[in-house]
């Protein structure tokens, strides 16, 4: 072997999942060809633009195409583009290795699934388009030059956790994958891929709205018998976005779709818009189905493509969307943007932020449309990507009300069902002029909150809020509708009667030396001991105060390593429980004691641990409570 031919090996993930690609769960072998063709596509269009940006580089954008070619009779397809091509590093790492988040999550579930369909959906949200050619392949043959670059690389592996790397001299501008197809007539590879109407199918089926040609060298019988060879155009190079809503089927969607987000499930919801007068644009957008595994990443992929006049400018242009819209996919093409336009020149843009704004609005009044008339989809989006569209009540103050009338949240009234704010106000009791909420880590933690039980017992209901930015939001907003969001864990509660405030009132008094006395045990701890009037069966619950910063909301801000000033509590003890009856006699005959003192300690424990809080010293909390144990046998 050369020297110049190095082998190295997959990153482990990559190999992992080069296995699942050789021994295909997938059921759809046909969308090899789709990916290598959109990855053809993005190098021609990133040459175009770098062609027009740097003046010095010596390249021919003249006749920027693909190229399939195909030989019977060695059994090979090759997808061929002269666009940008790729240096060796970039060859080791964008094919070698697998730079995402999600990967062992992703090949977890991919082990688990035994629906091929699922599989499907699964490596689509991964993204790895180019692994898809060891489905139809036992060995393929990469061959790039990057523009500007005097020497090329070829990359070969048969995807058995290998590859080979060497250098060449005479490599072609750009990239040719050639893959050596596995035997036609095995169970593997259900199609012949050397077949002219197997690959005309194929790209008429995935790719026919790609912006450059794709050409294939075809055989045709000529008038004296022999055979002619012709180049021909297999796809139609209309750009979807330029068209009509009425000159597009809704298969051309969904492939469109597909490949500018490299998803394998259809979209959601497809969104066609015109922007006319001072600024013109056309914009395709679509809502996915279901989240992406990076969807939470900070490295994970923003915004929708931005186009200048039918040229491509940049990927996951953030300037024309708001992040709390960063699952949003699609095509912006604007007609008077400059093409020599940078990500920090867009940010500043007046134009580019006139038209995320209408991005945005129409956005937002699809999933309002959909809302009204597609429940069951509706419901897919939400539970998909409901906690990041309410990022935006804290990004987005010009569509909190638009926002607002989106939320869909569990409450204490339907079980099964989620609840509009809207709806939960329309079901107010009368004299109610608070939305109550509670926040916490699940739906179970919540409902069995001891904060809960008078509510519960008058029919008051409550939103249950599970998602870490339902901490944020219902504070940074405060009302809905005019009626202010209260927490049923912060301040003092008042759905007491008259007489019931008259008898708390009494208690007060006769509570008054307990409370003192354990406000200073516990003064460590807690800030203040008192009565509640949110309690029904249990015998204590901790609150914080109406503005307190919520444990939950310190532990975010700690976890993100910013140092937030520890809040401390407030008791509120129950006084018609026996616990803290027969405290309150106890103090009455024994005043002060270390078994009282423990006592008080562990009542404020257990109404930490009943919130789902964390105790400051569990060894101790066990250890009074295992002595106390012992003491009762």
């Amino acid at each position: 072997m050369s020297d110049r031919v190095e082998t190295l090996e997959f990153q482990a993930e990559a190999r992992q999942l080069l296995q699942l690609m050789v021994h295909s769960i997938y059921s759809n072998k046909d969308v090899f060809l789709r990916e290598l063709i959109s990855n053809a596509s993005d190098a021609l269009d990133k040459l175009r633009l770098e062609s027009l940006i740097d003046k010095d580089l010596a390249v021919d954008t003249a006749d920027l195409h693909i190229e399939i070619e195909v030989d019977r009779d060695t059994r090979t397809l090759t997808v061929r583009d002269n666009g940008i091509g790729m240096s060796r590093d970039e060859v080791v790492g964008l094919i070698g290795t697998i730079a995402k988040s999600g990967t062992a999550e992703l090949l977890g579930k991919l082990r688990q699934s035994k629906d091929a369909a699922a599989s499907q959906e699964l490596i689509g949200q991964f993204g790895v388009g180019f692994y898809a050619t060891f489905m139809v392949a036992d060995k393929v043959t990469l061959l790039t030059r990057r523009a500007g670059q005097s020497g090329g690389t070829r990359w070969e592996s048969a995807g058995e956790g290998t590859y080979t790397v060497e250098a060449v001299d005479d490599a072609p501008q750009g990239t040719a994958v050639t893959l050596h197809l596995k035997p036609a007539d095995t169970e593997d590879n259900l199609h012949d891929y050397t077949a002219e109407w197997t690959i005309r199918e194929i790209v008429k089926r995935y790719s026919d709205f790609i912006a450059w040609p794709i050409r294939m060298t075809v055989e045709r019988p000529g008038e004296g018998g022999e055979t002619t060879r012709e180049v021909q155009t297999l796809n139609s190079m209309k750009a979807l976005w330029a068209r009509s809503r009425d000159e597009v089927d809704e298969a051309e969607y969904k492939e469109f779709y597909k490949h500018v987000s490299h998803d394998w499930a259809d979209p959601l919801e497809t969104i066609h818009m015109r922007g006319e007068g001072t600024f013109e644009y056309e914009a395709l957008l679509f809502l996915p189905s279901h989240a992406p595994l990076d969807l939470f990443s900070p490295q994970g992929r923003r915004g929708v493509q931005l186009y200048v006049k039918r040229v491509f400018i940049m990927d996951d242009c953030d300037a024309l969307m708001p992040n709390y819209l960063r699952f949003v996919k699609g095509v912006v093409d604007a007609h008077d943007l400059s093409l020599n336009i940078s990500r920090e020149i867009l940010q500043q843009d007046r134009q580019i932020r006139a038209v995320r704004r209408r991005l945005v609005k129409k956005v937002l009044a699809t999933l309002k449309e959909m809302k009204a008339d597609r429940a069951d989809a509706y419901r897919t989006f939400w539970t998909e990507f409901g906690a990041v569209v309410k990022e935006g009540l804290l990004e987005d103050p010009d569509n909190t009300e638009a926002l607002l009338d989106l939320v869909q949240v569990a409450s204490t009234h339907d079980p099964a069902e989620l609840t509009t704010l809207r709806e939960y106000v329309e079901r107010m009791k009368d004299g109610q002029t608070d939305v109550y909420y509670a926040t916490g880590e699940s739906r179970t933690t919540i409902e069995n909150s001891p904060h809960l039980e008078a509510f519960r017992a008058k029919g008051y209901e409550v939103l249950i809020l599970t998602d870490p930015v339902d901490e944020v939001w219902v504070e940074r907003v405060g009302q809905f509708d005019g009626k202010p969001l209260r927490s049923v864990a912060k301040g003092h509660v008042d759905l007491e009667t008259d007489e019931e405030r008259e008898k708390a009132e009494a208690d007060r008094k006769d509570y008054a030396e307990l409370l003192s006395w354990m406000s200073g045990k516990l003064a460590d701890s807690v800030k203040e001991v008192r009565l509640s009037s949110r309690l029904t069966t249990s015998p204590a619950c901790v609150v914080g105060d109406a503005h307190d910063m919520t444990p939950t909301l310190e532990k975010m801000y700690r976890a993100m390593g910013q140092e937030v000033p520890r809040v401390k509590r407030i008791l509120e003890l129950n006084p018609t429980h026996p616990l803290v009856t027969g405290l309150r006699k106890a103090h009455e005959q024994d005043g002060d004691s270390e078994a009282l003192a423990e006592t008080a300690e562990l009542l404020y424990g257990m109404a930490l641990l009943a919130e789902g809080g964390e105790l400051t010293d569990p060894a101790r909390f066990a250890r009074i409570l295992a002595d106390r144990l012992a003491r009762s046998l």
